[in-house]
Formats: C-alpha cells, structure tokens, sequence
C-alpha cells in the first residue's frame, strides 16, 4: 500500500452527514459498515471509506494511528 494513501486518509474528514468534520478514521465502525450498505459516493470520497472499513474490519487501525495528529487520537 502506498503510504501516500494512508496520509491522505489520516487527514481526511467526512464532508456531510451526521458525522461531518469527524476524521475517516475516526467514524465508528457500524456507520462505516451501515454507509458501505447503502452505497459508498463515487470518486476519491468512496474509496476513502472502502479503505476505513478494510481497516477497520480486519482491525489495522495501527496503521494509521503513527499519522494521526495528537487531536485525532
């Protein structure tokens, strides 16, 4: 995987919704399972959260949290 990706996804915040403002990392995992459900958003966004719910699923949040900044943590 390119760490490029990863650093990208750290910094990521969810644009809309009941979560808007709350880093991609951060969105609990039931909402990232229900949103994959309903259908992810086209483009950069979408594969974004299809990445978070890999992550999160298969319990590799460790990962990311090295490029989390201290507030996201």
């Amino acid at each position: 995987m390119d760490p490029k990706i990863l650093l990208k996804l750290a910094k990521a915040k969810m644009p809309f919704g009941k979560y808007a403002g709350t880093y991609l990392i951060n969105l609990p995992e039931p909402y990232v399972i229900w949103f994959a459900k309903k259908g992810l958003p086209e483009g950069e966004l979408g594969e974004m959260l299809q990445l978070v719910q890999e992550i999160k699923l298969n319990g590799l949040e460790g990962l990311i949290k090295p490029l989390l900044e201290p507030n996201q943590r």
